[in-house]
């Protein structure tokens, strides 16, 4: 499918009501058509893994066409280079979250991204950094508990930042990590207690957040199994 024929059907799918909805959620609609992750997935699939179309629909800013690429996008071809583009091109969370999720977790890059983004000031480069070490929780089921222990002193340091995309992504990043096995789970425990004590408002929220989930009978139950 040609970059053109995707824009066409992105238009024809446009859903001004949706649009106009999308703030409410805290989603940036600049450039938006207001069209949903499934429709954009069933998209993707008629089109295929096609880099260099990726490319062209990132560089277009429309919104979902950027959501689009992430899902077209061959994790192999991505560089280093490529990432560091697209995510300072981040300027909505949902973005952000589905370029982690569909892409950026895949690549060879990934452990490495999330440590060196999450340290960066820029909001939506922060959120990466944290929402990449979610993703990896999650998908990464093979991987030793060292990779992700690595990241523990990175939420610590970064909890007391007050904005809420970036705190969501942290307590996100931490519930994941303590939700991959037993082991995990306790050091997660403890990493949430140290939080708890720290005089900072997201902190202390980051941290009560994650513990009523870590320390629920439902995880617990679950884990040990």
């Amino acid at each position: 499918m040609r970059y053109a024929e995707v824009l066409e059907k992105l238009k024809s799918l446009c859903d001004p009501q949706a649009v106009a909805a999308m703030t409410g959620y805290g989603i940036n609609a600049d450039n938006a058509f207001g069209i949903s992750i499934p429709r954009l997935r069933k998209l993707a699939k008629e089109i295929g893994k096609d880099h260099a179309l990726c490319e062209q629909l990132w560089s277009s800013g429309i919104h979902e066409a950027r959501i689009v690429a992430s899902m077209i996008a061959d994790p192999q071809m991505v560089t280093e280079q490529e990432l560091d583009r697209w995510v300072e091109d981040f300027d909505s969370w949902d973005v952000c979250d589905q370029c982690c999720n569909n892409l950026f977790y895949k690549t060879n890059f990934a452990y490495h991204k999330a440590m060196e983004w999450s340290l960066r000031r820029e909001e939506f480069v922060k959120r990466a950094g944290f929402v990449l070490m979610a993703c990896l929780a999650v998908h990464d089921k093979g991987a030793d508990d060292i990779a992700f222990r690595q990241f523990f002193p990175v939420i610590k340091s970064q909890a007391a930042d007050e904005r809420n995309f970036v705190k969501k992504s942290v307590n996100w990043a931490l519930r994941q990590i303590g939700k991959r096995n037993r082991t995990m789970n306790a050091e997660a425990i403890d990493v949430a207690t140290d939080l708890r004590r720290i005089d900072s408002k997201p902190a202390r929220w980051i941290a009560r957040d994650a513990l009523r989930e870590l320390s629920s009978n439902k995880i617990q139950k679950r884990l040990a199994n």
